[in-house]
């Protein structure tokens, strides 16, 4: 189960929403460079950003700041001599050329929401041009599918959308309940599940993480697909620990086992 950090751009800062209202915007860096190398220091395995004027606007808005944000992630890569994070973008992304020009400047992957409702068939061109590099944004509320900015609802199926775009051959689904982003109210597990069990592709959820226990409930379900999850405010104001959440997520996964690395280190 991989925690992901997401680092929520608006007017150059990184902000958090709540229920995706840009009129409720609490800033906690106004260096998201800075926030990036803090979570590459808690442990980060792969950064998730949005361009939130974007989202709104239709076009890119902080591409400073994203450039800044890969600056930051090569530098630590360079200093600690790792491989670089991978680190997947959405938010105003409309075009191949945009997202030609993230992938070139370091992006790995780019995450298409609105676009991919609206212009299916600039979704299927997409997988096409970029294979493996294109990830589908779900964001719903009851079911249904929202677009722009999560300021209208569009009456499409989620798993409908989900199978159609899943034929285009995206590389990933985020699915965010809507009514939970920003609230640290729970993660809608049973939508998610559902959702994961009806395609193949890995589902990453998103939307009311808060506590340790919502990642524990997330890995009881890592089996139907959903691989990942992004963290929010709740890594933000504290009541989740990165480092410590990905450590036991891992445990649970039966991918590292940090018991026997402390006996190995101390024989």
């Amino acid at each position: 189960m991989l925690l992901i950090p997401a680092i929520d751009l608006k007017d150059g800062h990184c902000v958090r929403l709540k229920q995706g209202d840009m009129d409720q915007a609490t800033v906690f860096s106004e260096e998201p460079a800075a926030m990036a190398r803090h979570w590459l220091e808690q442990g980060a395995r792969r950064l998730h950003l949005v361009d939130l004027n974007g989202a709104f606007a239709g076009k890119p808005k902080n591409e400073a700041a994203i450039k800044a944000i890969i600056a930051a992630v090569r530098a630590y890569a360079e200093e600690t001599d790792t491989e670089e994070v991978p680190v997947q973008l959405g938010g105003g992304i409309r075009d191949l050329d945009t997202i030609e020009r993230y992938l070139n400047a370091g992006i790995s992957y780019i995450i298409i929401g609105t676009a991919a409702v609206k212009s299916p068939g600039f979704l299927a061109d997409a997988c096409s041009a970029f294979p493996g590099q294109i990830i589908v944004g779900i964001d719903a509320k009851d079911g249904k599918v929202a677009t722009d900015g999560w300021s209208k609802m569009s009456g499409h199926d989620v798993i409908d959308l989900a199978q159609k775009f899943e034929g285009y051959g995206i590389e990933a689904i985020i699915y965010t309940d809507i009514g939970r982003d920003g609230m640290m109210g729970g993660v809608n597990i049973e939508a998610t599940v559902k959702l994961a069990q009806a395609v193949s592709v890995p589902v990453i959820a998103s939307g009311g993480v808060h506590v340790l226990a919502d990642v524990e409930a997330l890995c009881d379900v890592q089996e139907d697909g959903v691989e990942g999850v992004i963290c929010g405010r709740s890594i933000y104001e504290g009541t989740l620990d990165l480092a410590s959440a990905q450590e036991r997520a891992d445990e649970l996964s039966g991918e590292f086992d940090y018991d026997d690395a402390e006996e190995e280190e101390t024989e």
